[in-house]
Formats: C-alpha cells, structure tokens, sequence
C-alpha cells in the first residue's frame, strides 16, 4: 500500500497522483535543462510552497480514521440512490473534480454550482462555493441530506445504514477507539475530513519556490511575471493560489450571470450579493469547466474573463497563453 507525506495509506488517490503528471499541458523541463528566463525573487513574495499537511496544531488522526474517511468518501451507500458517493463529484483520479458543468445528483439531475476540486480544500478559508461550511468535516456532512445531491433523508438514516454493514462496525471502533457508540453521523463528517486533509499534491511549483531555479520553463516563469504584473494575485496568493478569501465577481465589469447571488443567500447581507469564495488555481489547468456556474469552458477564456471582469483590462492571447503554462506548473505531484 503505498503511504502518503504524512504516513497515511493513500489507498485511492496514488493512481490520480500519477495521472497527474502525466496529464500536465505544460512540457516539463528536465532535471538537467538550464532555462534562460528568470523571475525577480520580489514577484514570489505573495506565495508560498504547500504546507506539510491541512491538520491544525496538535492533530494527530489515526490511520484507521483517515482509511476510514477514504471508505466513506467512496461509498454510494451514503446516498439514497445507492449510486453516486463524495467521489461521483470529487474524482480523485480526476484531480478532485468531474469536468462536467454541474454534477449531476442520486435523481441524474445536475445540481446547482460547478464542483471544484477536492485536492487541498481543507486549506481553505471556508467550504463551498458560498462559505456556508467552516471546514471540510462539515462540508462533508452537506450533500449527504442534501436533496439534490446525496439526498439522504436524515443523519439517523445514514447510521442506520452504517451499522447494518458489519465491517463498517469494526471500522469505526478502530477509528473511534474511545467513543461508547462511534458510528454516528458526527462522526462520518469527523472521518471525511480526515481523509480529506490529507488530499494534496506538491508541485514543480512547489520545487520552484522553495529554490530549485530549473523546475519551470522559460514559458512557465514568464507566465509567473505575467500574472503577478497583471494583479492577479490580488486574489490569487498563498500556497494554494486562491482559497484564503472571498470576493465579489464583477468587480470591474457585472458578471454575466446575476441569478446566482453568491454569499448573499447565506448572510442575507446586502454587501454580499455576487461575493464568492475566490478559486484555488491549483491544477486549473486539469478541472475544466470554471467558476461557480461553469461559465467558461476552457481555462483561456476563464482568465480573459477575470481580465475583464475582475481587472478591468484586455488580457492578450499571448498573456493568457504564458498564464496557462504558469498554472500547468501547480499540477502535482512531483517526488
């Protein structure tokens, strides 16, 4: 079984690390290539490389709850139809998404934003596209009652189910070694997330930032000035390129599609309206179609949109073009 950074057994998503590679749009240079193009130290200042792991200070999660959490998150028995689980929408052999515009629920209806990647969204100020889930342990919880979604009718059903299954008995003993009674569905939410924060993919990004000068091309390091002078880091900063804030779409420019009211169907707060948790670029290049309402269909047409909409300025084909190689450089992993 092969072992994730942090020790835990990455029982599914080894494959989709590999997919990974191998699927980058961007030519990787090789270990021996000397590139011509340099970026200056000061444009890296509002990154980071990813941290060690999305476990806060003093975690400490077994191997049995995490193996659990994976179990869970593919399982279809979690949904009423007995067809879809966490993994129908989150494809952890597809960089975390499912490269449709909306996924579609345990009916075979499409529900009502784009998934976005699973990979690193503990790292996130907050889960979903609306914020309304504070952590992935809670986020997980979410599309499982959900009625468009898993549509589970209550937690009580999802117990019940769990304890009919005599090995998921077992498994939640091991995982909750102290609880009286550890299958409960506070605890499916516990495992999940778990499992999810271990979901992440250093990158020759990463390699780059902590100071290896050749683990990006001459293409990709223009693209990395060409983002950072076009104040695209306004938003997308940090280790995971997004994901540490919210922000309203239509900024320069009203957003096409004002049905979706974003953050304001939560808050119900004026200020809100069309405010949306800002996308982690990481693996952009891999989890087609963009935005929450899959309004653009290529990752091209995605940052000329935030151009306008979010800068106010034309971005060229060319830059776009150099931005692109850039964001292939985030898909992971490299060992």
């Amino acid at each position: 079984m092969e072992l994730g950074r942090l020790g835990y057994p990455l029982v599914t998503w080894g494959n989709a690390r590999l997919l990974a590679c191998s699927d980058t749009q961007t030519q990787q240079p090789s270990a021996t290539t000397q590139t011509a193009v340099t970026v200056d130290k000061a444009k890296l200042a509002s990154f980071q490389p990813l941290p060690p792991d999305f476990f806060g200070e003093g975690d400490d999660p077994s191997i049995a709850m995490v193996t659990l959490g994976n179990r869970l998150f593919l399982d279809p028995k979690l949904s009423k139809s007995g067809k879809i689980s966490c993994n129908s929408c989150h494809d952890l052999q597809s960089n975390g998404a499912d490269s449709v515009a909306f996924s579609l629920g345990h009916d075979g209806a499409p529900v009502g934003r784009n998934s976005p990647t699973v990979f690193n969204a503990a790292g996130h100020v907050a889960q979903f596209w609306d914020g309304r889930a504070k952590t992935v342990e809670e986020q997980a919880l979410g599309p499982i009652l959900a009625p468009g979604e898993m549509a589970m009718p209550n937690g009580d059903a999802v117990v019940t189910v769990l304890k009919n299954d005599h090995t998921y008995v077992a498994d939640f003993k091991a995982a909750f070694p102290d609880d009286k009674d550890p299958i409960t569905f506070q605890n499916v939410g516990v495992a999940i997330g778990a499992f999810e924060r271990t979901l992440q993919k250093p990158s020759r990004w990463d390699k780059f930032l902590t100071g290896d000068e050749n683990a990006l091309g001459d293409e990709e390091k223009r693209g990395v000035t060409t983002f950072v002078d076009l104040g695209c880091t306004g938003c997308h900063a940090g280790p995971l390129l997004g994901g540490h804030t919210f922000m309203k779409l239509g900024v320069a420019a009203p957003w096409p599609n004002q049905q979706d009211l974003g953050r304001f169907e939560v808050t119900k707060n004026e200020m809100d309206k069309m405010v949306f948790k800002v996308a982690s670029l990481r693996y952009a290049t891999e989890t087609a179609p963009y935005f929450h309402d899959a309004s653009a269909p290529d990752l091209h047409t995605a940052i000329k949109m935030m151009g306008k909409h979010q800068l106010g300025r034309e971005v060229t084909d060319i830059q776009a073009h150099e931005i692109e190689a850039f964001l292939g450089s985030t898909s992971g992993p490299v060992e």
